[in-house]
């Protein structure tokens, strides 16, 4: 499934309404020993029932077969990785995803889809661009979520329709011919025209050592500006083993750029600027539609909260009313706050970086976000507008 495609089902599934049945989710690996997800959500399976009320049991058991089902059938096993999300009971809902790369395994039931994988998911694997360059051929490769989605152009003669009907006869000979910068000139120029049109903000360039370096140094800034990384490449390599030595790299530049975030949250703080940090701060800035950017570390484990069924306010357990404070209605619930702010960062368009390891984070109590703007008793800091 496409980043796009992705994006889409996590708006879908942040909006839905809840209902008394619970929500099952579900995160399988699927490209490793069958046995470990099956035992992770047998061991999951054995905590949770339990724990649900007698009026959910039923519901669940129904949501929680349909998934099975799921992976059982063969659209599940020809991908690396699932997320699914599952509901019975009067307002039934199903949606699954099958998924180009592994995710962790996970089972969990809640009012509502737990997101955070997913996004977290979005936030790692962005589109972007792999130019394969040899001394007579050249490659242009977009990937999507790990995948190869589209040969963007080739240099090959059997894939001369493919560069556009722009290109003459004469001049498509030409550029075979030519062995030179021209070769490499005419290259970016086509690589720089794809990514202007196109929507693919980073680039990773693949090839021989010489020939690589020749390009980063001929490249205009505006394409030095999205270059991720350079990857050595033979030119018997498949394109698919390039663009899997591509992906870790680029893994790992997202994560850097995810760290830099954590650090402009950390510079904002100590300034008094536009951030704020730890819980229940983060989830007061979400709801008053604030944040600019949320930052939550992959292992943020949130205090309990509560949450309004009617009208969706959110508070901290210890904090937790007999009314809802907003709308005055008393059917309160428990909530996972990691869940809700995901969620409540998708419904406003917030992008949302996670972080694998962030020690500064975690002392700042795992989640943070950079602001919009700050409130009037934020700005003057006392409580109060006079």
């Amino acid at each position: 499934m496409k980043l796009q495609e992705i994006q889409n089902a996590i708006r879908e599934l942040a909006v839905i309404t809840e209902t008394d049945a619970p929500f099952v989710t579900c995160y399988a690996d699927l490209e490793g020993d069958p046995r470990a997800h099956r035992r992770v959500l047998g061991d999951r399976l054995f905590a949770i029932r339990p724990c649900l009320p007698p009026a959910q049991s039923a519901d669940f058991e129904d949501a929680f077969k349909r998934i099975m089902a799921f992976l059982a059938s063969r659209k599940a096993r020809e991908s690396s990785g699932v997320a699914v999300f599952s509901r019975g009971g009067k307002h039934p809902c199903f949606r699954a995803i099958p998924l180009r790369v592994p995710v962790p395994n996970h089972l969990s039931v809640d009012a509502i889809p737990n997101l955070f994988q997913l996004v977290a998911l979005k936030d790692a694997y962005h589109r972007y661009v792999v130019l394969i360059v040899h001394r007579d051929h050249a490659r242009i490769l977009e990937v999507d979520v790990g995948e190869i989605t589209r040969e963007l152009w080739s240099a090959r003669p059997e894939l001369r329709d493919r560069v556009g009907r722009a290109w003459t006869h004469e001049h498509y000979q030409n550029h075979k011919r030519d062995r030179g910068d021209r070769f490499l000139d005419e290259k970016i120029g086509i690589l720089d025209k794809l990514m202007v049109a196109g929507e693919q903000t980073h680039l990773v360039l693949a090839g021989s050592p010489e020939i690589t370096a020749r390009i980063r140094q001929r490249l205009p800034k505006r394409l030095q500006d999205r270059l991720v990384d350079v990857v050595a490449a033979a030119t018997r390599d498949k394109s698919v083993d390039v663009v899997s030595a591509t992906l870790a790299r680029f893994i790992e530049h997202e994560q850097q750029e995810s760290v830099q975030r954590a650090g402009h949250l950390v510079a904002e703080l100590r300034r008094g600027g536009l951030a704020a940090a730890d819980t229940f701060p983060t989830l007061l800035a979400l709801q008053r539609g604030q944040v600019d950017v949320l930052v939550v570390a992959d292992g943020y484990q949130p205090p309990g909260g509560w949450a309004c069924r009617d009208c969706r306010s959110l508070g901290q357990a210890q904090y937790q009313p007999a009314a809802c404070p907003d709308c005055g209605n008393r059917a309160i619930r428990e909530a996972d706050l990691k869940s809700e702010m995901v969620r409540l960062a998708e419904l406003h368009n917030v992008e949302v970086e996670v972080l694998r390891e962030s020690d500064a984070l975690f002392g700042l109590g795992g989640v943070g976000c950079l602001l919009k703007y700050q409130t009037l008793e934020e700005y003057f800091g006392d409580g109060s507008s006079e």
